[in-house]
């Protein structure tokens, strides 16, 4: 009974006393985050069209739609022009706030809250990149991402070293206010019924909302040590759990892409990679397509290698070397496509799900190159800043993560 018990006991223990990942899981919420951020400030000046009260799918039109699919979107609370120019606003400081890791849990749902909103309310202004980001925004909500490379990470660590020094650290007011305005927010939107006929978002916000407020009456209490230790297992399980749907959502998407390839005769004869580089849509450097297309032999090993790579990678997560391998390959392939082909979001946010593969070292030393990089940067040229390091980060040390 000892031997399948033992591993059994350590892979419960491996999932329940640290959240796995921390750096995979703030890679991908910057890359997320950033993504979204760029794009609408991309398109802030042509918003109007895409999302606005009076763009060419029609405010009626829309509340039809998502009547008939139940999709969530405040931006059809109301059609008047503020409230687009306000929840547009939002958007805007949610994305920026979870990428810089300001209040992670709150930036994580205001975020996700902004990406359904405007998504759902044009759904055929979008391509492949705006339908995964609309699923990581969902899963995020239930990552633990701010552990590193964040200012919650940083103040996390001021914090703990001040106590270490036996200063006073001032209570968190910052939190309470924001956990206030929102539930008072969510509850106007409940009572005034803007969340008929959906219920999934409503639940999924009042149930981050209660959260949240129990994960700070619990941090307060210096004795209640038990509470905040089950709070912490159940964070750390639904972040490891939301952390595995990341990855597999993301080898579902590569795998399925590669088998429907597999399916078309263009590929199969190896020309399906020629016909999207003389669209006019699709060629933002007609020369450099151009000279793509002027090979055949290139066009064949891009078509093939692009099938073989998608369906082989799902079955190299086993082997750490041909996974990185195949992982360099498709970070090149989708910046290749952001540039020949004029899709960057749509290449960034799919690097942004390739990006929770990474190994830890190979993070850690990007992270220690964008210290010293920061370093030189500072008042003294020869001075290094050294990164904070919060207590999440030392367990992620010895936890490790080799996904």
């Amino acid at each position: 009974m000892n031997g399948p018990s033992l591993p059994l006991s350590r892979g419960i223990a491996r999932v329940t006393e640290a959240a796995l990942g921390p750096y995979q899981s703030a890679v991908i919420r910057i890359g997320f985050a950033g993504t979204w951020l760029l794009f609408l400030l991309r398109e802030f000046p042509h918003r109007q069209e895409l999302y606005g009260p009076s763009g060419p799918w029609g405010w009626n039109l829309a509340k039809e739609l998502t009547g008939d699919n139940h999709a969530f979107t405040a931006l059809l609370w109301s059609d008047g022009q503020l409230w687009f120019e306000c929840c547009y606003a939002l958007a805007v400081l949610a994305a920026a706030a979870l990428m810089l890791g300001w209040r992670t849990r709150t930036a994580s749902v205001l975020f996700m809250v902004g990406v359904l909103s405007l998504q759902n309310r044009s759904v055929f202004v979008g391509d492949g990149g705006d339908n995964v980001l609309h699923l990581m925004s969902i899963y995020l909500v239930f990552t633990r991402c701010g552990q590193v490379w964040s200012l919650d990470a940083r103040r996390a660590a001021r914090d703990a070293a001040a106590r270490a020094r036996g200063a006073h650290v001032p209570a968190d007011r910052t939190g309470p206010v924001l956990w206030a305005v929102l539930g008072l927010a969510l509850g106007t939107a409940t009572l005034t019924g803007r969340f008929d006929g959906d219920w999934l978002v409503p639940t999924l916000l009042w149930t981050s909302w209660a959260a949240l407020g129990l994960w700070w009456a619990v941090g307060r209490r210096e004795a209640w040590r038990e509470p905040r230790t089950l709070l912490d297992v159940l964070a750390n399980v639904l972040h490891n759990g939301a952390l595995v749907v990341i990855m597999a959502e993301a080898c579902l998407i590569y795998a399925t892409a590669g088998w429907y390839k597999i399916q078309g005769s263009r590929w199969q004869d190896g020309t399906a990679v020629y016909y999207p580089l003389h669209l006019d849509y699709f060629s933002p450097w007609p020369g450099l397509a151009d000279l793509m297309s002027s090979s055949g032999t290139i066009m064949l090993i891009v078509a093939y290698g692009t099938v073989m790579v998608q369906v082989a990678f799902p079955f190299t997560l086993f082997n750490r070397r041909v996974k990185n391998v195949l992982l360099v390959l498709m970070m090149t392939e989708h910046a290749v496509i952001a540039v020949v082909l004029g899709l960057p979001f749509f290449s960034l946010a799919m690097i942004a799900a390739d990006a929770v593969f990474l190994p830890t070292s190979f993070l850690r030393r990007l992270g220690d190159l964008s210290a010293r990089a920061r370093g030189r940067l500072a008042r003294h040229p020869g001075r290094t800043v050294p990164a904070p390091r919060s207590p999440e980060e030392s367990t992620a040390d010895h936890v490790g993560f080799t996904a």
